[in-house]
C-alpha cells in the first residue's frame, strides 16, 4: 500500500547517520531483500506504463489486492493509447472493485495527457511525471526507479517506518524521510534497495514489528534504545488512522459509482444506491460531485438520469 500524509512537521532527534553507516545499512537492506522479495507481476517489467499503472493502483491499496486488476487492466488497456482512446466509463468498470475510483479517472487522464504531451511515451523525468494526472512525488519517484532505474528512495507508509525507527529513532515528515532514504541508496541497484525496503516494512518492520527477524536489529536506533517509549513511527504523519469508512460519503460514492456501472439512475433512485435512503440531500451532493469531476454526466436525452460519461 502506498499511503502519504500531510501534517506539521514534527521534532525530530538530531540524528545525523555518517556515510558509512548509510552505506552498510542501505547494503543490509538489499541483501536481505534478495533473498526475501515477494513475488508480483509489476515486479517482472521495467515497462514504464505497467510501472505506472501498478503505482497508480498501489496507492491506498495492499498489494495482494492490487495483482488481479492490475492484470484485466493491462488485458483492457496494454498501451497509454489503448487507456487514452477508451470511454472514462469503461476505465472506471474495469477498475470496479479496487476502491478509491478517482484514481481510475486520473489514470485515463494521465493517459491521455501522456498520448497528447508526450507521444505516447512515459516521460523519465520527476517534473513531467507530476504534470500527470494523479501523480504525486511518490509515484513520481517509484516509476523513476522501477522503470528507469534512477538512484531515487520510493517512499510508502512502510518505509517511513523502517526509517524512523531504524535510523532517526524519531518522527520524520515524508520530505525528511526521502531525504534520509535518498542516501540510503546503493549506487545503480535502487530497484534491488526499494523492493527490499518495501518488504521489510511490510512484513518484518510492522506497526508490531517482528525484531527478532529483522536485518536490522543490531543496526536499529529504537533497538539499541531497548523499544523505548513512544515508537518513534507512532508521530509521523503517515501513522495517522484513516477516518471511519462505514457511513462515510465515501462509502456512498463507492456505492452509487458500483450501481452506475451496471445501469443508470433516475434521480429519486440516488438515495437508495448511496445506502442512504431517507438523506437524498446528501445522494444528490456526492452525484454532483461525480459529475465534477468527470465521473459520471446527467443524461442529454433524460436530464433527470444520471450514467457514467
Amino acid at each position: 500500500m502506498r499511503r502519504r500524509a500531510n501534517a506539521p512537521t514534527p521534532t525530530t532527534s538530531g540524528t545525523n547517520p555518517s556515510p558509512d553507516r548509510l552505506r552498510r545499512l542501505g547494503a543490509r537492506i538489499t541483501e536481505w531483500g534478495a533473498d526475501h522479495r515477494r513475488e508480483f507481476p509489476w515486479r517482472q517489467t521495467a515497462d514504464p506504463w505497467q510501472i505506472l499503472v501498478s503505482e497508480v493502483m498501489l496507492q491506498q491499496t495492499q498489494a495482494d489486492r492490487v495483482v488481479s486488476y492490475y492484470e484485466s487492466f493491462l488485458q483492457a488497456f496494454p498501451t497509454p493509447t489503448d487507456c487514452a482512446q477508451a470511454r472514462s466509463a469503461d476505465v472506471v468498470r474495469i477498475w470496479s472493485g479496487l476502491g478509491y475510483n478517482r484514481r481510475a479517472l486520473n489514470l485515463h487522464r494521465a493517459a491521455q495527457a501522456i498520448v497528447t504531451e508526450h507521444a505516447g511515451v512515459i516521460p523519465d523525468n520527476d517534473q513531467a511525471l507530476r504534470s500527470l494526472p494523479g501523480i504525486g512525488p511518490a509515484t513520481a519517484r517509484a516509476i523513476r526507479s522501477f522503470a528507469f532505474g534512477a538512484d531515487v528512495a520510493v517512499l510508502d507508509t512502510n518505509v517511513i517506518r523502517v526509517l524512523s525507527r531504524a535510523i532517526n529513532a524519531a518522527p520524520l515528515t515524508p520530505m525528511q524521510a526521502a531525504t534520509l532514504a535518498d542516501r540510503l541508496v546503493p549506487a545503480g541497484r535502487s530497484w534491488e534497495f526499494n523492493q527490499a525496503l518495501f518488504d521489510l516494512g511490510a512484513t518484518v518492520c510492522t506497526p508490531r514489528p517482528d525484531c527478532a527477524e529483522c536485518p536490522l536489529a543490531r543496526m536499529c536506533q529504537w533497538h539499541k534504545s531497548g523499544l523505548a517509549d513512544p515508537d518513534p513511527w507512532r508521530a509521523t504523519p503517515a501513522a495517522r488512522p484513516q477516518s471511519r469508512f462505514a457511513g462515510s460519503d465515501r462509502q456512498g460514492r463507492g456505492q452509487l459509482l458500483k450501481v452506475l456501472r451496471d445501469h443508470a439512475l433516475v434521480q429519486d433512485q440516488l438515495a437508495a444506491a448511496c445506502g442512504w435512503p431517507d438523506d437524498p440531500v446528501r445522494a444528490n451532493r456526492i452525484a454532483a460531485d461525480l459529475v465534477a469531476e468527470g465521473f459520471a454526466e446527467w443524461s442529454p436525452d433524460e436530464p433527470t438520469q444520471l450514467q457514467l460519461r
